[in-house]
């Protein structure tokens, strides 16, 4: 294209105003993310899986896709045709200094942009696609209508229109010559409208993904003495910012949220952007606190901690860490009050267990049905927990268990001397507590000589096989499911039931832990599984995760009763649990749902009682 120096000297300028404006609002994100302070319980190795996460999950888009196909399709086209469009962009902007890196003429050239041109067109498609969901769907968890995102939209689809016109016009005629700079002008009006809205995604997701901490809402240890968690802006680390930036306001993660579904306060998105508010008022570093202006502590500590969220999110924000950090800033500083935490947390100080009973209970418990004493001899160390030695349904399960273990010929014993895990107060924050009650444990555990462990509470399955890594612990432990599924062949042979059984996926124990065929497997070889609209990833929380089992009545709708709800929805003769907190928050919401309700076991009570009949 012929350009003379006045336009030369028009398109310098406007390219230097357009990256300039550009920088004076990213260097907002830069200072922030330089202020935080380094994060030291985090590194980057191993390289390996970090790689095939960003090949997996930038390049082919593939968690943006899989969970939500249509609108993951038409995104993904979108970050595409950008990556197709980054090269002729370049060339774009030389053709307006006369020179050409891809010539038109010639194979190549000829190849290359009608392969740009294919996504010239699905990029239209797909941002007219996206703009019509958001502004005449408008899905609730999308959030109020924002102007930039329509502008953004209309900018997006204008850059794909005059590209296509552009192939289609002479750039010596004046229809292409005026083309051309109203495809220009777009392009440097969008720049600087990047780090100041959504979009800044474009940028930091496939940083944020390769760099977001390893395992699945894998809580951090305290960095030092001094580290009680995210009371104030010196407490937030350089990931942590790095996460708040990377927010696309997709909501995603509010679609999941159990607590925003149930009309809670709590919306893990307006965590995550009071975040990044606080950050773009207050910056990192200083004494402001956190909970407050930006974000709500009421929104905090409502959180199940159920994973949804995170499991949800496109570009790897990791919602619970921040959450419980927030949590931890408030208890370990001792600026939360609540009489319920209070409570909890005193029975845990006095009794060494969530419920609050004596520890002499648990001994009548273990004398009365015969339990053996784990001396190092058995195969299984069978670990009670707060509900199996306490609450009387909890127990059932238990001697469920060990019937079905004798059955199988499996030795066990149980611990002389147990204290609560710590899962509660882990995820509430209350890390001092943590250690008053998982160091005793493993000292009498070492003492027994414990090898592998077995529990029927996937609560209990987290937090002593991962956050007891802390305080040096490395036992092995798994679901009871999961044992279950690997004996399932030495169970009662299929007797060809027409019992129906509608499964409920614990979040610690699909989300957590990925187990989510084990337990449909044993349930199948005795009933008809059948799963009810939310299951196996998307299910939906009990209620009772995070704490909130502890922590009184519910603002809004009770999460148990609207999970009960779409159990019963389906017809189901039974309800099949595999987590004793599901069991405790199902029994109350059974019997305010129906007045027929169905019955409620746990896996291995349908695996015992199938026993008992073949005798």
């Amino acid at each position: 294209m012929r350009v003379s120096a006045p336009e030369v000297l028009i398109l310098t300028l406007l390219m230097c105003g357009s990256l300039y404006i550009f920088w004076l609002r990213f260097r907002v994100v830069v200072r922030a993310l330089r202020s935080a302070k380094p994060d030291k319980t985090w590194g980057l190795k191993p390289i390996g899986p970090r790689i095939s996460r960003c090949i997996w999950e930038v390049l082919l888009q593939g968690k943006v896709i899989v969970d939500r196909p249509l609108a993951g399709l038409a995104h993904a086209f979108v970050f595409w045709g950008f990556c197709a469009f980054a090269l002729v962009t370049v060339n774009h902007l030389a053709t307006g200094y006369g020179a050409t890196l891809i010539p038109p003429a010639g194979s190549f050239g000829t190849i290359f942009f009608s392969f740009v041109a294919v996504f010239a067109i699905l990029v239209a498609v797909s941002i007219a696609a996206l703009a019509a969901r958001r502004y005449i769907a408008r899905p609730v968890w999308l959030g109020e209508v924002s102007p930039e995102s329509g502008l953004i939209a209309f900018l997006i689809f204008f850059l794909m229109v005059t590209y296509l016109a552009g192939l289609r016009l002479d750039e010596t005629t004046i229809a292409g010559k005026v083309n051309w700079w109203l495809h220009t002008l777009t392009l440097l009006f969008f720049l600087p409208l990047i780090p100041h809205t959504k979009h800044l995604h474009l940028l930091l997701s496939p940083v944020t993904i390769f760099t977001r901490r390893d395992g699945f809402s894998k809580i951090p240890p305290l960095a030092d003495d001094e580290d009680f968690g995210l009371d104030t802006g010196k407490n937030v680390t350089n990931l942590v910012a790095l996460q708040a930036y990377t927010c696309v306001e997709c909501g995603r993660c509010t679609e999941f949220c159990p607590a925003f579904n149930t009309g809670k306060v709590l919306n893990p998105k307006e965590i995550i952007l009071g975040l990044r508010g606080y950050l773009n008022e207050f910056g990192a570093g200083t004494d402001e606190p956190l909970l407050g202006k930006h974000i709500s502590a009421e929104a905090a500590f409502q959180c199940t901690t159920c994973g949804g969220c995170e499991y949800a999110c496109p570009v790897g924000i990791q919602h619970l860490p921040i959450i419980i950090g927030l949590r931890r800033g408030a208890v370990n500083t001792g600026k939360w009050e609540d009489k319920y935490g209070t409570k909890l947390f005193l029975a845990l100080e006095r009794n060494g267990n969530s419920l609050g009973f004596p520890s002499s209970e648990r001994q009548k418990f273990i004398e009365k049905n015969g339990l053996p004493i784990f001396d190092g001899s058995q195969e299984y160390c069978l670990w009670l927990g707060c509900m199996g030695a306490y609450d009387p349904h909890g127990r059932e399960i238990i001697l469920a268990l060990t019937g079905v273990l004798r059955h199988l010929g499996v030795s066990f014993g149980v611990l002389r001397k147990e204290k609560c895990n710590g899962d509660p107060i882990r995820r509430l924050g209350n890390d001092y507590l943590l250690s008053q009650l998982a160091e005793p444990n493993i000292e009498h555990m070492k003492e027994s000589k414990v090898g592998k462990l077995i529990s029927i509470c996937p609560h209990c399955v987290r937090t002593i096989g991962e956050d007891w890594k802390e305080f040096g612990a490395a036992f092995t432990i798994e679901h009871h499911t999961e044992f279950l599924a690997r004996h399932q062949e030495r169970l009662p042979s299929p007797n060809g039931s027409n019992e129906r059984v509608v499964y409920h996926d614990p979040c610690y124990l699909g989300r957590y832990r990925n187990v989510y065929d084990e337990p449909r497997q044993v349930l199948g070889r005795f009933a008809t599984s059948v799963d009810p609209p939310r299951a196996r990833e998307r299910s939906f929380c009990c209620g009772a995760g995070g704490g909130q089992m502890f922590l009184g009545e519910e603002k809004g709708k009770r999460i148990n009763m609207a999970r009960v709800e779409e159990l019963v929805g389906t017809g189901a003769g039974t309800v099949g649990v595999a987590c004793p907190f599901c069991q405790s928050m199902f029994r109350d919401a059974l019997a305010a749902v129906s007045t027929n309700p169905p019955q409620l076991m746990d896996i291995v009570q349908i695996a015992a009682r199938a026993i008992e009949k073949s005798g």
